[in-house]
């Protein structure tokens, strides 16, 4: 990896400790860099148990309708971040725009 003048070992380390959590949590990298310290990482959509939902809904007379309404706002998208280190060898995450 070629190195510029606002990358060093620690932003290194970082930018790598993040990348792990990130493929932890079930990230894919889509695309990466070799010469700039930047990677697009991607998370498919997870497919929500409706039935069961509406299930558990009507058993707590409502009560879970708001877990519910939170599984899909949250897990019905799929996900692409871009992971880089800036100019003044800061970390960043951002959100990338999906086709």
């Amino acid at each position: 990896m070629e190195s510029y003048q606002f990358i060093n070992d620690k932003n290194l380390d970082q930018f790598q400790k993040m990348l792990s959590t990130k493929i932890r949590n079930g990230f894919v990298i889509v695309e990466h860099s070799e010469k700039l310290p930047y990677v697009v990482l991607s998370k498919e959509k997870k497919a929500i148990n409706h039935p069961l939902h509406l299930c558990i809904t009507f058993m707590t007379l409502g009560l879970w309708s708001i877990v519910w309404i939170y599984f899909i706002a949250a897990h019905s998208q799929k996900k692409n971040i871009l992971v880089a280190v800036d100019e003044d060898g800061n970390l960043f995450e951002d959100k990338c725009l999906s086709k």
